[in-house]
């Protein structure tokens, strides 16, 4: 039954991705039969984005009272309807009306997931389930582009995704019973809903600001990679979007690879050897060289080197603030996540206007930077306490 129980969990995570990287894949046909400017989809995006903070902060309330095997069933459930609505739609405003619903169910599966996860599983499925985030977020434009391919239009290549959604709701729904086996010590009784006390814990503010500047690095990298091969070594446009892909593909194969050592070598030491692989990438990045291969090659190993960072901090969160704290911490984690991935990318893209696109590696560097000193401050604060157990 538990062995169920998780191939269900990475289900509803595969979900969880499978709608994240279409509508950037189609968004050049989309506004064609919208008839609206191509910066629109930022409109789009900060709706989404809006939903998703907002559902990751509401969640913990939610699965305190019906639990997350509940809350995950209508979270895929409102993507699902999302995608539907995005099939059946002829207008921006519509677009504008369903990306609500998409937001809100991204973000609320999200923070329950993860947070059920680190309190029943080891590091290594929470690695695991982040890389099938991956093979739904690389599966999602593929089906479109099957779709597209057969000559049919974007509203059908929504509406097989969300046929696809649809299924895996049904699937989480008619099997609730496994998530009531699993908690039978009723943990989501104990969880503290309280953002006032929450707020109040020692490091939490260290854990906000981590996972907003790793996530703002993750995506400011995925999005501005390619331009930056481009401006500063005139890469091709269609080589730099290859290696743009790679990036994420470096993720995904990351995440597999680290479900196997995570165990061993600890939360840790697992975002620490990300941290080193990382400022690899961008040393291969701003090497003076003629040729623009080490940069290419340094793309993939930013994607490798981030590919721990995220479920290892995640995993470590019930450990560092207790249990009984850990889902309202995550939603804050996951709102502020959000946050850096909107607000950062938009930033770096006026300083790549107005001063110079070569300042990408030095961006992504100092967000990589805050989040290393915040994560340090977080493991000193898990050291204390284990000394305190011990005196």
């Amino acid at each position: 039954m538990v062995t169920l129980l998780l191939a269900i969990i990475y289900l509803a995570f595969v979900s969880l991705g499978l709608p994240d990287s279409v509508l950037g894949a189609t968004w050049p046909i989309m506004v064609k039969d919208l008839n609206v400017q191509i910066s629109y989809m930022g409109i789009t995006s900060i709706i989404i984005s809006v939903g998703t903070i907002i559902s990751s902060l509401v969640s913990v309330k939610l699965i305190k009272k019906i639990g997350t095997g509940l809350v995950t069933a209508i979270s895929v459930s409102l993507t699902a309807i999302a995608m539907l609505g995005f099939a059946f739609s002829n207008s921006f405003w519509l677009i504008c009306i369903f990306s609500i619903p998409y937001g809100i169910g991204a973000g609320a599966v999200d923070t329950a997931l993860n947070n059920y996860v680190a309190l029943h599983y080891s590091s290594r499925h929470m690695s695991w389930l982040h890389c099938c985030w991956g093979v739904g977020a690389s599966l999602g434009p593929y089906i479109m582009g099957i779709a597209l391919g057969l000559g049919k239009s974007w509203q059908f290549g929504y509406g097989a995704l969300s046929t696809i959604q649809f299924v895996l709701s049904l699937i989480i729904f008619s099997t609730l019973f496994l998530w009531k086996k699993q908690n039978k010590d009723n943990k989501q009784e104990k969880i503290n809903s309280s953002f006032t006390s929450a707020i109040k814990i020692k490091g939490v503010a260290f854990a906000i600001i981590a996972f907003f500047a790793y996530c703002a690095f993750e995506t400011t990298a995925g999005l501005w990679a390619s331009t930056y091969l481009v401006k500063s070594f005139n890469v091709k446009a269609e080589t730099a979007t290859l290696f743009a892909s790679f990036f994420y593909l470096g993720i995904t194969l990351g995440r597999f690879i680290c479900g196997f050592v995570s165990d061993k070598l600890g939360d840790k030491n697992m975002i620490r050897v990300g941290s080193v692989i990382i400022a690899l990438g961008i040393i291969l990045l701003v090497l003076p060289l003629k040729t623009h291969i080490p940069s290419l090659i340094g793309l993939v190993i930013l994607g490798i080197g981030g590919a721990p960072i995220y479920p290892c901090i995640m995993h470590s969160t019930p450990l560092t603030f207790g249990e009984e704290n850990s889902q309202i911490i995550m939603g804050m984690q996951t709102a502020s996540a959000y946050m850096g991935s909107t607000v950062m990318p938009p930033i770096f893209g006026l300083l790549a206007q107005h001063v110079t696109v070569k300042l990408f590696p030095y961006f992504i560097l100092a967000l990589i930077v805050v989040m290393i000193l915040c994560n340090e401050c977080l493991n000193k604060i898990t050291t204390n306490k284990s000394l305190l157990k011990t005196l």
